[in-house]
């Protein structure tokens, strides 16, 4: 039962769902394009879209945007036969370190999204990394989901993203 499943695990699903389409870049038809859905998950996009990063980082935040568009437009995430759809909610980390742990604990105490995707640099993720630590949440540090197998690679297989969600619920479980 959905019941049953933990937000974390749910949220971990999404993330995969989300890269799979990033690598996959495919989209299907089927699924409910009617936008009847069963329920709905938030997640966060938090990237530099003003400030020295943004030529590097607005183009991360909208490719995330039509990933989960794509998802939803094929019916949103499928779990025990409900369907739900993504929500993205977006913030600019502005290019500054400390704006990046501000509009993380903006996302997920005000907003209460499931997970957080950004923090491209190693400095805005240092940044983030004690509100993650702290809260317990997805996004950073031993709740960061980095899909890549090798150097430069950005995503990996669907059998490794679901062991990497599974091992991360264990962890929180244990």
């Amino acid at each position: 039962m959905v019941q049953n499943l933990s937000r974390r695990l749910f949220a971990g699903l999404a993330a995969s769902a989300v890269s799979i389409t990033l690598v996959s870049c495919g989209g299907g038809g089927g699924g409910d394009s009617a936008g009847n859905f069963d329920g709905e998950v938030k997640v966060g996009i938090l990237h530099s879209l003003s400030g020295t990063m943004a030529i590097s980082e607005t183009t991360l935040k909208e490719v995330e945007e039509m990933a989960i568009k794509e998802i939803n437009d094929a019916g949103g995430v499928k779990v025990d036969g409900k369907s739900y759809k993504i929500v993205a909610v977006a913030e600019d980390g502005a290019s500054d370190w400390p704006t990046f742990a501000e509009k993380s604990q903006k996302l997920i105490d005000s907003d209460k999204v499931a997970v957080v995707f950004g923090g491209w640099t190693s400095a805005s993720r240092k940044a983030m990394l004690p509100v993650y630590e702290a809260k317990n949440h997805m996004g950073t540090s031993k709740y960061c989901h980095y899909p890549g197998c090798l150097e430069k690679q950005n995503a990996h297989p669907l059998h490794v993203q679901i062991r990497l969600m599974t091992d991360i619920h264990d962890l929180n479980a244990g």
